[in-house]
Parts: structure tokens; sequence; C-alpha cells
């Protein structure tokens, strides 16, 4: 070993200082860890994407002939175009016992205090070993992971369970909501603004889905969640983006929108777009195409993560518990990784520093009680993993 141990809040400096939002590479960070965990005698395994831009790693320390414990979290960050920051986001900033970076909250600051403890957890004789998991694109669809749970699946060990270091202020969440994500484009015919009858106004038809998509998310609201865990307790739908038309004067022939649904557990999505599809399909398309045959209706998905449902009783819950020293769960809104973990039968649950209100904010920060909370946390785990 010829490394040097780095503490949380330096190790916290130096991921901040790698701009991986997510429209850009990763790779100066992944192989900075890379090199850090060969110091202490630590081999990664590298999964690329497509382009070779972007890169997973994944890293075993102790036995690899055995189901280990991944602790798994994120590299890339949102844009911060357009916020006003106090100070460089890409330079960690530290006040009034508050660490302020882009990506302090989410989620660097686990991957660090994982990182920092590599000394520790080199030094002692572990029986169950601490697998870390470290992927590309979360932000922007939980695309990276991916690449992880086929490794997994094909040539490595599949952990024993799961802890996504997603900011919870260290409260073991048990549930989130899935997501999914579509555009919707409707195709009409241009004419003139005043021979409304020689067009297909597709605005006016992108109108009604939206409107459709209103009624949807309030007969959702109206069924609501019998259990109540979730802030919002019921299975959200929004419209973000909409555009469509040329000038003011031409019936657009073009119409697009993008929207999602935020997904309670339990909730079978697909019920969502076949109800779309079928009101697009039955009643919107036969007027349309009664004035031009070419009109259509496409939507297409862009994105599903799969909620993360409560497994009482499995091994990622009675140990989170343990370590985080409480009796209860919790459900969150947000989307993370965990869900798709969970999906590859892999038990898993979300315990991580810092507070999601404080995410994809201009002044992001984390508390640096919230880091040496993530600290205690991970060598409790430390010593189980010992005496395991």
């Amino acid at each position: 070993m010829n490394a040097q141990a780095i503490t949380s809040v330096e190790m916290i400096r130096r991921l901040i200082g790698f701009d991986t939002t997510s429209r850009n590479s990763n790779l100066e960070l992944i192989h900075f860890v890379r090199d850090y965990l060969a110091g202490f005698g630590v081999e990664s395994r590298l999964i690329h994407d497509d382009s070779g831009r972007k890169a997973n790693l994944y890293a075993t320390i102790g036995p690899d002939d055995r189901p280990g414990i991944a602790l798994s979290g994120h590299t890339d960050v949102v844009p911060v175009d357009g916020q006003d920051w106090s100070s460089d986001p890409f330079v960690l900033a530290q006040r009034n016992g508050r660490l302020y970076g882009r990506g302090t909250a989410d989620m660097k600051s686990f991957i660090a205090v994982a990182l920092a403890l590599v000394p520790e957890f080199v030094a002692r004789p572990l029986k169950t070993p601490i697998n870390f998991a470290f992927s590309y694109d979360e932000e922007v669809g939980c695309f990276g992971v991916h690449g992880i749970i086929r490794h997994l699946r094909s040539e490595g060990v599949p952990p024993r369970l799961t802890i996504v270091g997603e900011p919870s202020s260290m409260r073991v969440v048990n549930a989130h909501k899935g997501v999914r994500t579509f555009n919707t484009t409707v195709t009409g015919l241009e004419a003139h603004s005043s021979a409304t009858d020689r067009g297909v106004n597709a605005i006016f038809y992108g109108a009604r889905l939206i409107a459709f998509l209103e009624d949807l998310a309030a007969e959702f609201r109206d069924r609501g969640d019998t259990g109540g865990r979730f802030d919002l307790p019921y299975t959200t739908i929004s419209v973000g983006l909409a555009n469509g038309g040329t000038a003011l004067n031409i019936i657009p022939g073009k119409c697009r929108f993008f929207w999602e649904c935020r997904l309670l557990p339990d909730h079978n999505g697909d019920e969502i777009i076949d109800r779309f599809e079928a009101y697009a399909a039955e009643t919107l398309l036969p007027e349309m195409q009664r004035a031009y045959d070419g009109a259509s209706i496409v939507t297409e998905q862009r994105v599903m993560v799969p909620g993360l449902r409560p497994d009482e009783g499995s091994d990622a819950e009675t140990l989170v518990m343990a370590l985080a020293e409480t009796n209860q769960t919790h459900a969150v809104s947000y989307a993370t990784e965990a869900g798709l973990f969970q999906e590859a039968d892999i038990p898993t649950v979300i315990c991580g520093p810092g507070d999601i209100a404080q995410a994809h904010k201009p002044d992001e920060f984390i508390a640096l009680e919230q880091v040496e909370a993530c600290e205690a946390f991970l060598r409790r785990l430390l010593n189980r993993v010992c005496a395991a």
C-alpha cells in the first residue's frame, strides 16, 4: 500500500472538484477513485457506457468469493446553469458548520465518507466483504447502474444486500416512488389560420391530451395511499415541457410535450400509459384523421425506474436499522437506484447523509454533523462485517 489516508471533508472537497454534471464525462472522478483504491491494494472494475466517456466503478474490499454488503452511490450531479450560487459550486466552501458545493448532499458526501474509511476497512479482517458500486447517469434516468447489475449477474458475486446512500438524513428508507417519463408528439396539418377547416391543429389536440392527464392525476389523488407513508400520498402526473407551432397565423402541424408519473410502489404504471394511449387512439385520432389521414399521436417512454417496496424483515432492513440505531423506517417520494437493485433480487434500503431538501438547489450543502453521523454508521458496519 502506498496511499495516504484522507479525511472525509478533504475527500468531499476532491470529489466536488470534478464537474460530473450528467452531460459531462465522469471518467476523471472514476479514475481518481480507481487510483486511490489501488493505493490501498483494492482492485476496481470499470464498466463503461457505449461511448467510452462514462463508467461505473465496482470494487470489493475483503474476500471476493462470497456475497458482501454494497455501498451504492451515483457520481453524476445536476446542472448549475442559471442558478445563483454564493460561491463556486465546484469548489467546496465551509461556512457555519456546513459544506457547500454541487453534490454535497446529492450524493458525493456518502461516496466520500466511504472512501475516506478505506484505510480502516483494509486494516481489519473482514469476514463479509464491503463492495463499492459507484454509477453514472442516475440523475437522467438511472441508466448507469444497469451495467453494474449486469456485471454482477454475469461475472461477479451479487452482494447480500445494498445500502444506497442517497440523502435521507441518515434515516432508514425502505420505500420510494417509481418514475416513468414520456414524450408525446402530435402531428396535425398546417394551413392558413383563416382556413381552420383545412388544417388539423396539433396544439388543440395536444391540449386535450394534457387535460386528460390532468384528469387522471386528480383521479389518483382521490384514490390516495391507504398506507399514508408518503409525502404526497398518491401517484402523481406532471407535464413539464410543451411546445409547438410555427407562427400565429399558421395552424400548428406539430405539438410535443414531455410528461412523467411518480408512482406509488404498488401502482402498476401500465394503467396510466394504457389509458392515455386508448384515449388518443379511440377518441382523438379518428377526429384528426377525418380531416387528414396522415395525422398521428406518438408516445415514447424515455425513463422507467421502479419504486422501492418495503421488505420488512429482510437482511437489508434488519442490518441497516441496527446500524442506524433506530426501529423506524421511512418512505420518500424521490426515485433512486434502490428499486433496480431490489428488482435484481438484492435486498436494498436507502440510508445516507444530507437532506434531500438541499439537493438540486443553488448553495446546496450538507451539515458537518451529517458527515460525522455517516462516519459513525459506516464504522458500525465495519465492526459488524469483522464479527459476522
